[in-house]
């Protein structure tokens, strides 16, 4: 079983606005709204790639209620904590006519330290008949910046695959915590290693870097694939992966699936680059669709046949 974790789960609401402009009244021609936050969009793609998985995290009031109700009718297993406050609700404005993308998000509840500890408690008991748990997005209100830290200290002594996908201070200490797995995207990553990057060298330092902080593998999407450190059989791999982008309908989660084909890959037991073709291949697909975590798996059959994946070498030490 795969677990996913949102301790910020939200409502998103997407909309798509031709010829939006700032400051002016508009109708949306087609909207979707869908239980959302990082690792919620993860579970969705996930289940419709036809691998088991848990969605687990904190919600709260009407809009906790009604993440709970739309993930149960999408048939995807669910076991959050209640909080006391109301979950947030996210809003993306795509404009059709020009490919832009707008997004705001809400900051989401306070969460009290006697609900973080009831999630810690359940977290350790879905564990128990998990082989991955994927920890991705970012913290409520008021919670420890080390949580995933913690979390994922805890989940490594039983032996679980565990998966980092976040920002800022909880990137850093959770990389320190050691997990299986790393998964931002460039901006993140610059943040993380504390420099910006040039060109496809940089983008391989980096990926070296986040391991030498800590994770076991690191994988950082960019716009056209990613760049990734993977851990095989005969040591370590490192690899470009690249595809031609498609003509976006939307770009909100295509990160998120990206991440989702790669994890269902790799609980299949694929190949390290295997696993990296298909999450390249879902992070493009689901661009075709309105809402985050959708994807299509025949489309991503076919287009997992068209992602280059070329071995790189792995970049000399600096002394």
């Amino acid at each position: 079983m795969i677990i996913t974790v949102t301790l910020n789960a939200a409502v998103d609401k997407t909309l798509e606005v031709p010829n939006f402009q700032l400051g002016r009244r508009h109708r949306s021609v087609q909207q979707r709204t869908l239980a959302g936050g990082k690792g919620v969009n993860i579970a969705r793609a996930i289940k419709r790639l036809g691998q088991p998985v848990v969605a687990t995290g904190f919600t709260g009031g009407a809009a906790g209620t009604r993440i709970v109700e739309q993930l149960t009718e999408e048939s995807i297993l669910n076991d959050f904590v209640r909080v006391k406050q109301e979950s947030r609700t996210n809003t993306a404005v795509l404009d059709p006519t020009t490919g832009s993308q707008t997004e705001i998000n809400e900051p989401g509840p306070e969460v009290s330290e006697r609900e973080v500890e009831l999630f810690c408690d359940k977290l350790l008991y879905l564990a128990q008949g998990a082989q991955i748990c994927v920890f991705a997005g970012s913290l409520p209100r008021k919670v420890d910046s080390a949580l995933y830290a913690r979390l994922i200290r805890d989940l490594r002594k039983l032996g679980v695959t565990t998966v980092l996908d976040t920002d800022g201070e909880p990137l850093r200490q959770g990389v320190r915590a050691e997990p299986s797995i790393v998964s931002p995207n460039v901006l993140e990553a610059e943040e993380l290693v504390g420099h910006e990057f040039n060109d496809d060298e940089d983008w391989a330092i980096a990926v070296r870097e986040m391991v030498e902080l800590g994770a076991g593998e690191a994988l950082m999407t960019t716009a056209d694939g990613c760049v990734a450190q993977v851990a095989e059989d005969n040591g370590t791999g490192m690899y470009r992966v690249r595809v031609e982008p498609l003509e976006p309908r939307a770009a909100v989660g295509s990160g998120d699936a990206f991440l989702a084909g790669y994890v269902a890959a790799r609980y299949t037991g694929s190949p390290p680059a295997e696993c990296l073709r298909f999450g390249v291949a879902c992070g493009a697909e689901s661009t075709q669709h309105l809402g985050a975590g959708l994807l299509d798996p025949r489309e991503v059959e076919r287009l997992a046949g068209e992602v280059s994946v070329e071995p790189i070498e792995l970049p000399a030490e600096v002394p």
